[in-house]
């Protein structure tokens, strides 16, 4: 290969520019990115940068001297709009065509809308660098009614920053519980309530019917009836995989680029990596998949075929109300769940999740030493599960986590 072009100057794209680098690819090197800033780390977006202990130049991935060493060219601010496989060319918004023998696909998710609220003011989601400084300035100017709408990992974190901030905040859920899918019942219920011990309002079985002013938003309507007045809302619903461009290509989509355990897509010169990668029937949203699927992933694009695969135990970690939870493995239907460390009145503990004997997962808050022996326990290969069947899906934790 000559040329391999990385699609998405994200984390799981400088991983992949990295990585061709580390494994001998000596070629011209292109990274394309919709956003106008080098990669970044969006886990602190939701957390120390919104509450003001962090600032962007923290957030760098890269410096000056790793950017010389990748010899890479930059495209930023460049959204590409379209693949075309026979030619094996990129096209590009600003009319320019790039032809490529290899492709990493690396173009992440963006955040769920709320339907309705196109151009009403006050009204946030926050995914990227440019969200998280737009929510931030709306949070500057003294205390605020704040109406986060969706209680997942996102919604949980921005509702804690609020709150460490000194706003008035009210999280919104639909479902009996938040992160139910994650966590499981007994579990969530648990997790649910950092949120009353942390100065938040959680209000769970009742949607959002509109969102109600007249150019900025005063009010959330919610389906069963009630009114919460709001100064500002943070919709936390969800990501969608960026897969709109690659429409017509000759690339399987469906939530997601679907590849191979691999990463490797319908076409071998293509694989995809992160968030917009679905690997092996899983898309999963962690950081932990951005940073572990490019080495696998560039090794069977410059092999020109799949030789090895990405089996990566899952993992997820979130900082709330003060309170870090962290989560490994792969929770089941079925699953029995043990508290082996602390205690869940005591709000730390660690607790197991075991089918037939066998721990299929682990979940611990604000017990990071017992976690990382039980998690290094779990992702022995011995140890690891068999398949249990269908699994919930995995938690989208669209901060990066």
């Amino acid at each position: 290969m000559r040329t391999v072009t990385v699609v998405g100057a994200s984390l799981a794209g400088l991983y992949a520019a990295r990585e061709l680098r580390a494994q001998g690819f000596d070629g011209r090197l292109v990274i394309v990115g919709e956003e106008r800033h080098r990669p970044y780390d969006r886990p602190p977006l939701s957390k120390d940068f919104l509450s003001g202990r962090a600032d962007e130049d923290q957030l760098a991935l890269c410096d000056a001297e790793e950017e010389t060493e990748l010899a890479a060219q930059w495209l930023l601010a460049t959204r590409a709009h379209g693949f075309d496989a026979g030619g094996r060319t990129l096209l590009l918004d600003n009319g320019r065509t790039l032809v490529t023998d290899g492709l990493v696909i690396a173009t992440g998710a963006s955040a769920r809308r709320l339907p309705g609220t196109s151009g009403l003011a006050g009204v946030h989601t926050l995914r990227t660098l440019d969200d998280a400084c737009a929510l931030r300035d709306a949070l500057s100017g003294g205390a605020r009614r704040v109406v986060v709408i969706g209680g997942g990992f996102i919604g949980a974190e921005t509702a804690s920053s609020c709150v460490s901030l000194g706003h008035d905040v009210t999280v919104v859920e639909a479902a009996p519980l938040p992160l139910v899918p994650q966590l499981g019942p007994e579990m969530a219920g648990v997790c649910a309530a950092l949120h009353r011990r942390g100065g938040a309002e959680l209000i769970t079985g009742t949607g959002v019917s509109r969102l109600l002013g007249r150019g900025a938003v005063t009010a959330v309507e919610l389906t069963d009836g009630r009114v919460l007045p709001a100064d500002l809302v943070v919709v936390g619903i969800g990501a969608v995989p960026n897969t709109g461009w690659l429409a017509g290509s000759a690339l399987l989509l469906g939530d997601g680029v679907l590849c191979d355990d691999g990463c490797v897509t319908a076409l071998p010169q293509v694989v995809a990596v992160g968030d917009v990668a679905r690997v092996g029937g899983l898309r999963a949203e962690h950081w932990t998949s951005a940073t572990e699927q490019p080495a696998v992933a560039v090794r069977n694009l410059l092999a020109g075929r799949t030789v090895d695969s990405a089996r990566p135990l899952p993992y997820f970690w979130s900082d709330q109300y003060g309170s870090r939870i962290q989560f490994a493995g792969q929770r089941h239907e079925g699953d029995t769940v043990r508290v082996v460390e602390g205690s869940t009145d005591e709000g730390s503990f660690l607790c197991l999740y075991e089918h037939q004997g066998r721990t299929t997962a682990v979940l611990a808050v604000d017990r990071p030493k017992p976690f990382l022996r039980a998690r290094r326990e779990l992702a022995r290969p011995a140890t690891r599960p068999p398949d249990l069947g269908p699994a919930p899906p995995p938690p989208p934790v669209t901060a990066g986590h």
